[in-house]
């Protein structure tokens, strides 16, 4: 095996592990390699790292080595992490997504029939981030809009079609897997309620919708105003 190979095997089982490995750690995954070279690869790979022309760097901590981003990065990941951060959903937005992916076409007055809540404000924010649409209005007095989801949601969410939404009691993992921790709302005492998806899972559960769609050019939909 050459130099340039242990190392990349190393880089690899370094990025895989769980916590820091040492040399006798990566030797015994290597069917005892002998330690003189894993530790004369490792030193290689540090240096390699330090040389300044990657994002990352060779550390030790916790007795053995691992792979961290190199200090020169720490401003843009902070950017990158705040702005991600900023970009999760809240609880109430989550709730009303829910709703309009296993009922959809569906319209305002229906969402709110559902949540109880008023939800303009929250139907705007997911408009604005492009996971829902307006697909039509529905054939009945006063022609409600019908909203319903997008490509950006099958993409956040990791779906290839609609026909993937997975079952309801599966639901709250896949929004875990894709947001992490759910953002709290605020109630109206301004205590903190504490998050769950599984309301939104309840009414979603209740049946899918069935409303008649009246198509729009897709350019007469951006104009209508939602409200």
């Amino acid at each position: 095996m050459s130099m340039n190979e242990l190392k990349q095997i190393i880089e690899a089982l370094i990025f895989v592990g769980n916590e820091p490995l040492n040399a006798k750690d990566i030797q015994n995954a290597l069917d005892d390699f002998p330690l003189e070279e894993v530790q004369a690869a490792l030193d290689a790979m540090a240096a390699d790292f330090e040389a300044g022309t990657r994002g990352l760097v060779l550390g030790q901590a916790g007795g053995g080595y691992q792979l961290l981003t190199a200090p020169m990065a720490d401003p843009w990941i902070r950017k990158f992490l705040r702005a991600r951060s900023q970009n999760r959903l809240t609880m109430a937005a989550l709730e009303t997504l829910a709703i309009i992916a296993y009922k959809q076409p569906i319209t305002l007055p229906e969402i709110l029939a559902l949540r109880k809540v008023n939800s303009t404000g929250v139907i705007k924010t997911l408009l604005d981030r492009n996971l829902i649409r307006i697909v039509g209005r529905k054939k009945v007095v006063g022609n409600p809009i019908l909203y319903g989801t997008t490509k950006d949601f099958l993409l956040r969410f990791g779906l290839n079609s609609l026909k993937e939404l997975p079952s309801l009691e599966e639901f709250q993992s896949l929004v875990e897997a894709a947001e992490g921790e759910i953002l709290p709302d605020p109630d109206e005492d301004g205590s903190q309620k504490e998050p769950t998806i599984d309301g939104a899972a309840d009414v979603a559960a209740e049946g899918s919708g069935t409303g008649q769609v009246e198509g729009q050019p897709e350019q007469d939909q951006e104009k209508v105003e939602v409200g």
